[in-house]
């Protein structure tokens, strides 16, 4: 079992998702962020049903970085209540998870 996680956060800006996952990358939380455009998101908020335009942001980065990741990107996040879930990476080409190891800092 690997240590990799992969987080999914979604925002609704294209400016805005960049910003983040720059941020994110010059600090060594995440070894990548791979930005996806045009997702469309349907949910319940405030006992409305809501429909937005999104951009899904699929954050590569190791369980150790996790806490310091959520608590910034809760601060950088332009949502009241960001989506932030980490998935555990359980298999992947071995060469491509050393290089998530040497690209963050716990």
């Amino acid at each position: 079992m690997s240590d990799k996680l992969l987080i999914l956060t979604t925002v609704n800006d294209s400016v805005r998702a960049r910003e983040i996952a720059g941020e994110l990358v010059r600090r060594r939380l995440a070894a990548c962020v791979t930005i996806l455009p045009a997702a469309t998101s349907v949910y319940v908020w405030q006992d409305d049903v809501q429909e937005d335009s999104e951009h899904v942001l699929l954050i590569k980065s190791r369980a150790d970085c996790l806490d310091t990741l959520q608590r910034t990107l809760q601060t950088l996040h332009p949502y009241e209540l960001p989506e932030i879930i980490a998935v555990p990476i359980t298999h992947g080409l071995e060469g491509y998870l050393r290089w998530i190891d040497d690209n963050t800092d716990s």
